[in-house]
């Protein structure tokens, strides 16, 4: 039986033809990973959401005092808004009788055209400079706007001081009232978008009944009806310039960078085909529902209501709109926002084919329409603004990077 030779490891191929490392690395024995050691996945998602946090608090003091200065600063532009049928109700008995309703529309129709067509050249200036002047400038000119309107006989004075002057305002203030939150808030950007939301409701209940009151009989008539609310707004205004600020995080700042140079609006955006339906449905959406809150208090008292009965139906709309605008803001964070909205405008055509369209003037029916149309229009003002940015910013996440 032949013997098997002995071979030292100096005289085997191992001598001269090393293991290359990457086959000892890949032939080595690995243990099980700790269930206690993350992962790298789990790194990333750590990383991502610490990310998150330092750009969006989410929270704490200083975000909930932006939602608080935005609330009051809501008060001041909705307020009017949800007021102006008391507006068109007594120019239409008083000052401006010799016009038509529909002359009269124009009125408020210029009002609400400046608030939110200014408002897209607005929110770049927000982004450039931050709202500190807009602030100011803003509610200087909602209490100008009220102060010259009690003076205001005609209606081409009336335009000037309620349209333009009141318009511009609620422009320069509403855009940062909306873009304040959104620098603080990203998952819950609904609830405190709706939080905020919710003083355009009650601004249209309290001041509906205030000038039910001064405009009454025994009232202190028009003009220092106007001066006492623009007192108001004068005392609104304080928290407004207090707490609404703007945040950038350091992703926020390098984007600024990046920037042209221009306060002018990007309309690149309506390339976007996401973008320009929404846009045309909200524009549809929104003559619609400021239908009911310009001429609900005509047409109850064409109906042989009294004036002061009908501003009840204002304010009954109004506080129904409260619910309206935090529930559907709390609920977007958790369902989806568009799925909330699509749910909410299609309460709003059930309740005027519904119940306003047959309602006859009845009494009743037009109370419950009021409540209902309420809460199901009151997501307009909570949703649509977080609705726009989430569109906007999937589309500068996709495009491509410079």
């Amino acid at each position: 039986m032949p013997l098997i030779p002995n071979h030292k490891a100096e005289d085997s191929c191992l001598k001269n033809h090393p293991i290359p490392a990457s086959d000892l690395e890949k032939d080595a024995f690995h243990p099980p990973p700790d269930g206690n050691q993350p992962s790298s996945d789990d790194q990333n998602r750590e990383n991502s959401t610490d990310d998150a946090a330092d750009e969006y608090p989410e929270g704490g003091l200083k975000a909930w005092l932006v939602v608080v200065g935005s609330w009051y600063a809501m008060f001041s532009i909705y307020g009017l808004i949800n007021t102006s049928a008391v507006f068109e109700s007594y120019f239409k008995e008083n000052q401006l009788k010799d016009y038509s309703h529909s002359q009269i529309g124009w009125i408020f129709s210029l009002y609400l055209f400046l608030v939110f067509f200014v408002g897209v050249l607005v929110g770049p200036v927000f982004d450039r400079f931050g709202p500190r002047l807009l602030v100011a400038g803003g509610c200087f000119l909602i209490v100008l706007s009220l102060m010259i309107l009690g003076l205001s006989n005609t209606f081409y004075q009336t335009i000037l001081t309620y349209s333009v002057l009141g318009g511009l305002g609620g422009a320069l203030l509403n855009a940062p009232a909306y873009s304040a939150i959104a620098h603080f808030f990203h998952a819950r950007r609904g609830l405190a978008t709706g939080v905020a939301s919710t003083a355009g409701g009650i601004g249209g209940t309290v001041l509906p009944l205030l000038l039910r009151h001064l405009l009454g009989q025994n009232g202190v008539g028009f003009a220092w009806s106007c001066r006492i609310m623009g007192f108001i707004m004068l005392g609104l205004a304080v928290p407004d310039n207090l707490f609404i600020k703007s945040r950038k995080s350091a992703k926020m700042r390098n984007a600024d960078q990046r920037k042209v140079s221009s306060v002018w609006p990007d309309f690149s955006i309506f390339r976007d085909p996401r973008f320009a339906l929404a846009s045309v449905g909200y524009f549809f959406m929104e003559i619609g529902l400021f239908v009911p809150l310009t001429y609900i208090i005509s047409y109850a008292t064409s109906y042989g209501m009294s004036t002061s009965d009908s501003f009840l139906l204002l304010s009954f709309l109004n506080a129904g709109s409260v619910v309206g605008r935090f529930l559907p803001g709390f609920l977007a964070d958790i369902f989806g926002r568009l799925n909330v909205i699509i749910i909410t405008i299609a309460l709003c055509v059930v309740t005027v084919l519904g119940i306003w369209l047959p309602c006859d003037g009845s009494r009743g029916v037009l109370i419950t329409f009021a409540v209902t149309f309420g809460v199901a229009s009151g997501s307009n003002l909570s949703l649509i603004p977080i609705i726009c940015v989430a569109i906007t910013s999937q589309a500068s996440d996709q495009s491509p990077s410079e």
